[in-house]
C-alpha cells in the first residue's frame, strides 16, 4: 500500500500527496487524462506530438530543460493510447520550481508557428527511423489497423500515417491544447521529503488561478465484438518471417481483465513459459516467442508473437501456436505454476514500489482511472483469481473468430 493524501482544488484539479521523509528528492508528476483514444481520423498522433511541444518553452520559461537543470532536476515523458504522463525529479528544496514549470506550460504553452513547425519535424523523422526504417517497426499499424474497426486504438500513439501529421493546421493544436490540457483534465501526484500543507499553499499558489476547461471532449467510439477471424499478409525486406496473432480482450476495469494477464504471464512470461518450452526449447519452427496484454481502459488486445527461425514460415507456425493455446485451454493448471506467476506479479511489484518515481506514476495512473487504491486492491484481486476463472477465459477468448493475425513474410534478397 502507498500512503497518500489528497484534495482537489476548485479548478478540478486533483492532488495527491505522498510523503517519504526517507529520501531527500521530490517528485511532481502530472498525468494528463488524453491519449490516442482521444483522437479522431485524419488528426491522429496529437498525443504524443504535444509530448514534443510541452518541452519547448511557455510564457515565462524560454527553455524549459535548462530551467530544471538549475535547480538539479530532471524530467521527461510518455505518450501511450489512454495517457500523456510528465514527471520531474529534483531536491525537494527545489520542490517549488516545478510547480512554477508546470503551471506555466499548463496555463500559456508556446504554440507559435516556429514551434509547431519545429515540433513537427521532429515527430515526422521519429515516425521515419522508429516506425518505417526498422525491422517490423511497422507491425503495430497493421496489427491495430486489422483487429480495430471503430476505436481509436486501431492507429499507434506516434499516429496513423505521417500525413497526418504534416496536415495538423494551428487551429487543431490550439484546440487539442485547450480541450485536454486543463486542470481538470489532470492528476498531479507529489512525492518525496514534502508535507501535505506544503503542497497544498504551492497547489494553489501555482495553479490555483488556471481556468477549466470549456471545449467538451469527443465521445470515443466503441468496437463491437469480433465474429470472424482476420487476416493479413505483410512482405517486407526483414530478415525472417514473423506471427503475430492477436486476439480482443476487456478492458482495465472490467470483468476478465485480470484473467486475461494472467493466461498470457502463465503462457509467455519467461524462459520456463509454456510457449518457450512448447515452440523454442523444443520446437524448431520459432526462434523467439512471447504473449503480453496492451493493459488498455478500454477493451483491448491479448498479443502473441514469434519470430520464425530461418526458413521457416508463419502458417506452420501459426499451427504450432493454435495446438499449444488449444492445449492449454483443456488442461489444468497446478497450483505450482498459478503461484508462480503470483509470485512473479508480487516480485514485480516489490520492485515497482522501490523508486519513488514508479510510486508517484502508479498513484497518478489509478487515481485517473477513478480511484488511486486500485493501485493495492487490483493486486489483491489479481492474486485470488483461481484456476478455474482463468481456463474459463481463456475459452472466451482464445477463439478463432475472435482472433486478428498478420503474418509477417520475408522478402530479404
Amino acid at each position: 500500500m502507498i500512503n497518500y493524501q489528497q484534495f482537489v482544488l476548485d479548478n478540478g484539479l486533483q492532488v495527491l500527496v505522498h510523503e517519504d521523509h526517507s529520501s531527500k528528492m521530490a517528485v511532481l508528476n502530472i498525468l494528463y487524462k488524453v491519449g490516442s483514444r482521444n483522437e479522431i481520423p485524419g488528426k491522429t498522433g496529437l498525443a504524443h506530438y504535444f509530448e514534443h511541444l510541452m518541452f519547448g518553452s511557455s510564457k515565462n520559461v524560454p527553455v524549459f530543460d535548462s530551467a530544471l537543470e538549475r535547480v538539479g532536476g530532471s524530467c521527461n515523458a510518455f505518450t501511450n493510447t489512454d495517457i500523456t504522463n510528465y514527471y520531474i525529479t529534483l531536491p525537494a528544496v527545489n520542490i517549488e520550481t516545478a510547480f512554477w514549470l508546470e503551471s506555466d506550460r499548463m496555463l500559456q504553452l508556446n504554440l507559435s508557428e516556429k514551434t509547431i513547425e519545429t515540433q513537427r519535424k521532429v515527430v515526422i523523422e521519429e515516425f521515419k527511423q522508429r516506425y518505417l526504417n526498422q525491422p517490423y517497426g511497422d507491425v503495430f499499424h497493421h496489427i491495430r489497423n486489422l483487429a480495430f474497426d471503430t476505436h481509436p486504438y486501431q492507429w499507434p500513439t506516434i499516429g496513423r500515417e505521417i500525413e497526418d501529421i504534416v496536415n495538423y493546421k494551428r487551429e487543431d493544436v490550439e484546440e487539442f491544447y485547450f480541450t485536454h490540457y486543463r486542470p481538470d483534465n489532470a492528476v498531479m501526484v507529489v512525492a518525496g521529503d514534502v508535507t501535505l500543507d506544503q503542497i497544498k499553499q504551492l497547489a494553489e499558489k501555482w495553479f490555483g488561478d488556471i481556468p477549466s476547461g470549456k471545449i467538451p471532449k469527443k465521445p470515443i467510439p466503441q468496437e463491437m465484438p469480433q465474429r470472424a477471424k482476420k487476416i493479413l499478409t505483410v512482405e517486407a525486406d526483414v530478415p525472417t518471417d514473423a506471427l503475430y496473432k492477436v486476439f480482443h480482450m476487456p478492458g482495465k476495469l472490467h470483468e476478465g481483465y485480470l484473467q486475461a494477464d494472467l493466461i498470457t504471464d502463465i503462457l509467455g512470461f519467461g524462459r520456463s513459459s509454456i510457449l518457450e518450452q512448447h515452440l523454442v526449447k523444443n520446437g524448431d519452427v520459432f526462434a523467439s516467442v512471447g504473449a503480453y496484454i496492451f493493459g488498455t481502459v478500454d477493451p483491448g488486445l491479448m498479443v502473441f508473437s514469434g519470430k520464425m527461425e530461418k526458413g521457416q514460415k508463419t502458417d506452420l507456425a501459426e499451427k504450432a501456436l493454435n495446438e499449444v493455446l488449444e492445449e492449454f485451454i483443456h488442461s489444468t493448471i497446478s497450483e505450482n505454476t498459478l503461484n508462480k506467476v503470483k509470485n512473479q506479479a508480487e516480485a514485480m511489484k516489490t520492485y515497482e514500489s522501490i523508486q519513488l518515481l514508479n510510486r508517484a506514476m502508479s498513484l497518478a495512473y489509478y487515481a485517473h482511472l477513478g480511484n488511486a487504491d486500485y493501485y493495492q486492491t487490483e493486486y489483491e484481486k489479481k492474486t485470488r483469481i483461481p484456476s478455474d476463472s482463468i481456463l474459463d477465459w481463456s475459452k472466451e477468448l482464445l477463439k478463432e473468430e475472435n482472433a486478428s493475425v498478420v503474418y509477417y513474410k520475408s522478402i530479404s534478397k
